[in-house]
């Protein structure tokens, strides 16, 4: 693991929203927040087949992603990373356990009928920090 990202990485573990910037075909940046956790590897977000995000990260699957520590936003973390995987395994009980971490509930009640989950895994190649 990058030295840099051990000294932030509890951060991923606090009820931080990642900001996740991805940038379309034509160059335009979005940026997104979304739960987020790091597993020692890559940084984990949950998405939805078809949205956004999805689109971009099959097109381009460089990112950037800043996270401030809610107990001091004057002390964050910024990554620039690449996305390795994205796959439907395992990403129902994922989005629950996020669900779970940022909102006390065990079930992810933000769930629309026919929508397929997400698990994307960002593999971090730099890291920043402030604080």
């Amino acid at each position: 693991m990058d030295a840099t990202l051990a000294k932030y990485k509890d951060i991923f573990e606090k009820k931080t929203f990642c900001y996740v910037a991805t940038v379309g075909a034509g160059g335009d940046p979005q940026v997104t927040p979304v739960w987020c956790e790091f597993d020692g590897t890559h940084i984990v977000f949950n998405t939805a087949r078809g949205r956004v995000k999805d689109k971009r990260l099959r097109r381009n699957p460089k990112v950037a992603i800043a996270a401030a520590d809610p107990d001091n936003p004057y002390r964050y973390v910024q990554v620039q990373g690449r996305v390795t995987d994205i796959t439907e395994e395992g990403a129902d009980p994922h989005i629950d356990k996020m669900a779970k971490k940022y909102m006390g509930q065990d079930r992810y009640p933000g769930r629309k009928p026919g929508e397929v989950r997400l698990i994307v895994k960002v593999l971090p190649e730099r890291v920043q920090g402030m604080g």
